[in-house]
């Protein structure tokens, strides 16, 4: 059994937006703190600049600021909407980052989520993939090479540019694209031959949006470019919150799941994130009925991961979707839950601790006789133990 890796993906958000800012941003930090201690593998932390939820203007920042506070994690910018910036600003910054986290760095880019971030830099949407896919090409240049980059858009300009610094990764930290219901982000993560970030609505059921499509497509393209399609740089993200029971897992999140559906109902023009249902019941049922994800016990996150694993086929991490669905106490409880009672089910040393039980068990009865005798042979008459049969 390969070991599967965990982590968070953060956008973040934080809603209702009449939060305290400060506060929120603090919290983000300590979820990655907090998983860090757990033993989670990675974060990633996204940048919006609209909407009122998604507050990190800067992932490359936070992450800087988180990196100095954890240990072991790996931070990524999930994502950088790559055609709101000029790609030399871009590879640089990363190049920097990676050696301040001495290798603890993972990079994400995107065509750019939410369409009122775009239309405030004057970017219609139709524009956006294309200009992934072309400044793609350019940033990674910049990354691999020291050849001299001149190009010239209507968004920036280089002229006979190259990072002067190499990055601290040899030969790269991870650089992926993230992908929600369109081809678009496979297919141009498999013609730059980078990891594949799955973060949009999908199901372990059939008849619901597939993750094999995302990586089929991806696959496809990858090998047509020359690429070896690795199956460990593909990362699903997931809905999950569990508590002891169904109960109080549901229970938390009258806190703030409602505030949630209604920001992807009335406030991000996100076709592909979208909540069903107008009341609390409505919505719970369309996460845990439809299959998109799970509010519930450890157990039947265990049921609901293993049954997209079995459908998606080979891949290297589930992310689970940062929010702000249960409170603080809640929220930290869960990720605690979730190390302890479902992360070991996808990891190689839990198949070999049963087998030592297994095997401890099965000997139990020879063993305590065997014991028994040898005690015995050191101690006086009246302090003898029973003898075990």
């Amino acid at each position: 059994m390969t070991r599967t890796r965990f982590g968070v993906f953060m956008p973040p958000w934080n809603s209702p937006p009449t939060q305290n800012i400060t506060t929120s941003l603090q919290r983000n930090l300590e979820t990655i703190k907090w998983i860090d201690e757990l033993g989670y593998d990675e974060a990633w932390v996204g940048e919006h600049h609209s909407a009122g939820s998604e507050i990190i203007a800067d992932p490359m920042v936070f992450l800087a600021y988180a990196a100095a506070q954890t240990r072991s994690i790996k931070l990524g910018t999930g994502i950088v909407p790559l055609p709101y910036h000029n790609p030399y600003h871009v590879a640089d910054r990363m190049i920097l980052l990676d050696h301040l986290m001495r290798g603890r760095f993972m990079a994400g880019f995107g065509p750019g989520g939410l369409p009122s971030d775009a239309a405030m830099f004057g970017l219609e949407p139709s524009t956006l993939r294309p200009a992934l896919d072309h400044d793609l090409g350019v940033l990674m240049k910049l990354l691999t090479t020291t050849e001299p980059v001149s190009v010239k858009t209507d968004r920036y300009e280089l002229v006979n540019a190259f990072c002067q610094v190499a990055p601290y990764t040899d030969p790269m930290f991870d650089v992926c694209v993230a992908a929600t219901r369109s081809e678009a982000g496979p297919r141009i993560a498999g013609k730059h031959g980078l990891g594949l970030l799955s973060t949009g609505v999908i199901s372990p059921k059939l008849g619901e949006p597939a993750p094999p499509l995302h990586w089929d497509v991806y696959a496809e393209e990858a090998i047509k470019a020359g690429h070896t399609p690795d199956p460990s740089r593909w990362r699903l993200v997931v809905n999950v919150h569990v508590a002891e029971t169904r109960e109080q897992a549901v229970e938390d999140m009258r806190h703030g799941f409602d505030a949630f559906c209604e920001y992807t109902q009335k406030t991000i023009a996100m076709p592909s994130i979208t909540a069903v249902g107008d009341t609390f019941e409505e919505r719970i049922a369309w996460m845990n009925e439809t299959g998109i994800g799970v509010i519930g016990t450890p157990d039947d996150a265990v049921a609901f991961l293993q049954r997209l694993a079995d459908r998606a086929g080979d891949f290297g991490c589930f992310l689970m979707l940062a929010h702000d669905w249960a409170n603080r106490e809640a929220t930290l409880r869960h990720y605690e839950l979730f190390a302890r009672h479902v992360v070991p089910h996808f990891q190689p040393t839990r198949a070999r601790l049963l087998a030592a039980e297994r095997h401890a068990r099965e000997r139990h009865s020879a063993d305590l006789a065997k014991h028994t005798v040898a005690i015995n042979a050191w101690l006086p008459p009246e302090q003898q133990l029973p003898t075990q049969n």
